[in-house]
């Protein structure tokens, strides 16, 4: 497990420091999860306790959002002041969010449906279900 935590923190400082290096304008954070996913790709699966530390983190991930609402009330005043960008931003982040996360969906059903049909004909069917 303490491996798992490791990587990931590790990914991110790659990530961070890609993104100091190289002078890009997208979070750090986010270079090192996209470096993390095409290491787990090429690897074809994911170690155990990667997926165990991850899961961990799911599931209190609410907890992981106290600091950004923090933030949002002690700079309310700006939010405030700037409040029509602020909105547009979290819409369209929303939006986007939701239409990555169908079309990744699709890809997925798509891409499970041979595999499915495939298995269809070796069930134990006993001829009660239509």
């Amino acid at each position: 497990m303490l491996y798992a935590i490791a990587a990931l923190l590790l990914f991110q400082l790659i990530g961070e420091l890609t993104v100091h290096f190289l002078a890009l304008p997208i979070p750090g954070a986010l270079v090192g999860m996209l470096l993390m996913f095409a290491v787990l790709m090429l690897r074809r699966k994911v170690p155990g306790p990667l997926h165990d530390v991850s899961m961990t983190l799911l599931r209190n991930m609410m907890l992981l959002f106290i600091p950004v609402i923090a933030g949002v009330i002690v700079h309310s005043e700006r939010v405030a002041a700037e409040w029509l960008p602020f909105i547009l931003a979290c819409v369209a982040g929303t939006a986007a969010t939701l239409a990555v996360t169908a079309l990744t969906l699709r890809w997925m059903m798509r891409r499970m449906a041979p595999a499915a049909a495939g298995h269809a004909g070796t069930s134990a069917d006993n001829g009660d279900t239509p």
